[in-house]
């Protein structure tokens, strides 16, 4: 009973699917969020810290030329962009772009965390302390908040959920909380 107990437990805390309910057919609404991409500057740098650190899985990689028959050199936009999923490889997919040809212009976003006109990419990790190491050891991760614990209202509003939260900014600025659930959703 006790280990029953505990895998249930351990089903809640995680990120997968059983936090994640598909809506009833009639609340649903006629669009999906499919991706959120970034602009980034050095493209294995970010898939380092998503990929590496965070554990998102690659689902698409490829240069984009125009045009197409050309070679990186002689495009005139090169560019390399991958797809990558959490548990889900229709919705909540995250793009990285990183252009080659023409090269763009880098944005300092150093110090912009929460900002009106910044996003926050959010994910639920099952091993904060672990993921937290491996994120803030990718270079040019700049911690904004170490780990620590906070109390929302729930959905029901007669309880709370409690969450690990951390946040740091990605190699390109971009800001990210990093959480563990440590009560279910309700």
């Amino acid at each position: 009973m006790r280990m029953q107990l505990a895998v249930i437990l351990a089903a809640l805390l995680t990120a997968g699917a059983t936090l994640a309910d598909t809506v009833p057919d009639d609340e649903r609404v006629p669009l999906d969020l499919r991706r959120t991409t970034l602009i980034v500057n050095d493209i294995e740098r970010s898939l380092e810290f998503y990929r590496d650190a965070l554990g998102m899985a690659v689902i698409y990689d490829n240069m984009i030329l125009t045009p197409p028959d050309a070679t990186v050199e002689d495009a005139d936009i090169a560019r390399r962009l991958v797809f990558l999923r959490a548990n889900d490889d229709f919705i909540g997919v995250l793009g990285l772009l990183q252009y080659f040809r023409p090269v763009r212009e880098t944005v300092d976003l150093s110090g912009t965390a929460f900002m009106a006109g910044t996003t926050v990419l959010l994910f639920n990790v099952e091993d904060l302390p672990g993921t937290f190491s491996r994120a803030t050891a990718v270079e040019n991760v700049v911690v904004v908040d170490e780990p620590s614990p906070v109390s929302f209202p729930s959905y029901d509003g007669n309880s709370t959920i409690d969450v690990m939260i951390s946040t740091v900014q990605d190699p390109d600025g971009f800001t990210v909380e990093i959480n563990q659930l440590l009560s279910e959703l309700r």
